[in-house]
């Protein structure tokens, strides 16, 4: 951990290469996600949220390799949608020894020293109060993926 602000840790977790989010070309910073990874985030199967948006239930889009895609700001919305209307089809549980809860970032209110993080993982809505310093130094922005990490009364967010 380089630095912790308000309970935030900015080291972000080391994955895989195949489970990153996919970035546009010329620098845009709006993430795209795989189905796989949406699904992931969603809590529901690969096929569910294929059929989803086979269905046009969330937008997707061909990367140049031919595989789809979805924006991070489009599956933050759809998430949140998803939550309200009654969460996922197949029952997950998103509790683990770690009490880590990935997700997507579906808001960010920024004050002059605070902020409030929120985070839709799966059913669970996630919020965060954090400094506005510790939200920028992640790079947090709606759509992008993290991780809400709960430990007795306080809420951690690690950039995934």
């Amino acid at each position: 951990m380089t630095r912790n602000h308000a309970n935030i840790a900015s080291t972000p977790t080391p994955r895989p290469r195949s489970t990153l989010p996919h970035h546009r070309p010329y620098g845009d910073r709006m993430q795209s996600y795989t189905i796989g990874q949406a699904a992931r985030l969603l809590g529901v199967s690969p096929d569910t949220a294929r059929r989803w948006a086979d269905a046009g239930r969330v937008a997707t889009h061909r990367d140049e390799g031919g595989r789809r895609l979805i924006d991070g700001r489009d599956l933050a919305a759809f998430s949140v949608e998803l939550a309200k209307a009654g969460g996922a089809e197949e029952d997950t549980s998103y509790t683990s020894v770690r009490n880590a809860f990935p997700g997507i970032v579906t808001a960010i209110k920024l004050g002059d020293v605070a902020a409030q993080v929120e985070i839709q993982a799966g059913p669970h809505r996630l919020v965060s109060l954090l400094t506005r310093e510790a939200v920028e130094e992640l790079g947090l922005e709606v759509g992008m993926e993290a991780t809400a990490r709960v430990k007795s009364t306080n809420v951690h967010i690690d950039r995934a």
